[in-house]
């Protein structure tokens, strides 16, 4: 099979399911969501490690005007609908699972209170016709937060508090058999365990070689990595990325050169536009600044084209 290319699938009764991810880039055609619940606007916000701006009343408007842009964009949403959800931060549909062109990795969050939410994913794939080519087991932790494609034969993972050496090893055994190659790279301490920094509150493609990023944070290896790969780096100013913890930085591209990101970092849409970057922005500073996530993170990309 070509990576890069359309994957599909029928199922026993003739429906026909369609995916494959080998890009941070390409356009985006299908994702898994899943809508606010009430474990999420019952949170006990100290418990789940929320801000300040946290507000449950304005969480739906918050996500509905995300995913009206996705929608006017053209974009599909197939919604994870899973009963008796007590976990909060299922919302955030990037980090449980990880998306191929052969299919669907589970992974196992390392924040403690998300263990099990691999298995909202797993049978949302299941019931979407869509392959799961691995998942994690024992001791490995690992979230897509951590996880991004640099290229169709290469994939970039951040080793944390969210992804350990073991979640790397497996990972690594599950896509060295598809000829991707997997590269980790240490992240910073930063704010601690309790804190939320993936490696993808670092860095976000946004266009063909091209890159967000809050460079003084990076680590040196994936630097190098991405100058030999000729990407250049759209610098995220320093006081924006410190007030939001990298949520300026979380931005979904729907295609190259294109984006949606969270409204009030006026310096940071500004770097964007300046590079030739269109950028949509949203109301989401009750769900994405409050709970740690930004428009990235709300999406599992199913199909990208």
């Amino acid at each position: 099979m070509e990576y890069g290319k359309k994957n599909t699938k029928i199922n026993d009764v003739g429906e026909q399911s369609f995916f494959g991810v080998s890009s941070m880039t390409n356009r985006l055609v299908t994702v898994g969501m899943l809508k606010p619940m009430e474990a999420l606007k019952t949170a006990n916000p100290k418990k789940w490690h929320y801000g300040n701006s946290f507000d449950p009343a304005k969480i739906d408007n918050n996500y509905s005007s995300f995913t009206k842009i996705l929608t006017d964009l053209g974009v599909k949403i197939l919604w994870m609908k899973p009963k008796n959800n007590r976990i909060a931060d299922s919302i955030f549909t990037y980090d449980a699972s990880f998306m191929t062109p052969e299919g669907a990795i589970l992974l196992s969050p390392g924040k403690p209170l998300r263990k099990g939410e691999e298995e909202i994913h797993e049978a949302f794939y299941k019931k979407n016709n869509i392959p799961i080519i691995g998942r994690l087991s024992g001791a490995a932790i690992a979230e897509g937060g951590d996880i991004f494609w640099v290229d169709k034969k290469t994939v970039a993972m951040g080793k944390g508090f969210r992804t350990n050496q073991e979640g790397i090893e497996q990972i690594k055994l599950i896509l060295n058999a598809f000829d991707v190659t997997v590269i980790s790279f240490d992240l910073p301490f930063f704010k601690g365990s309790e804190a939320c920094l993936h490696m993808m509150s670092l860095i976000s493609v946004v266009d063909d070689k091209k890159a967000l990023a809050f460079k003084p944070l990076l680590p040196i290896g994936l630097v190098e990595l991405l100058e030999k790969k000729d990407y250049t780096f759209i610098r995220a100013p320093e006081d924006e990325f410190i007030s939001s913890e990298g949520l300026n930085i979380n931005v979904l591209a729907i295609k190259p050169g294109e984006c949606v990101m969270i409204s009030g970092f006026p310096e940071t849409k500004k770097a964007l536009q300046r590079n030739g970057i269109y950028v949509h922005t949203f109301e989401g500073n009750s769900l994405c600044i409050g709970c740690e996530g930004g428009p990235t993170c709300l999406t599992r990309p199913i199909l990208r084209e």
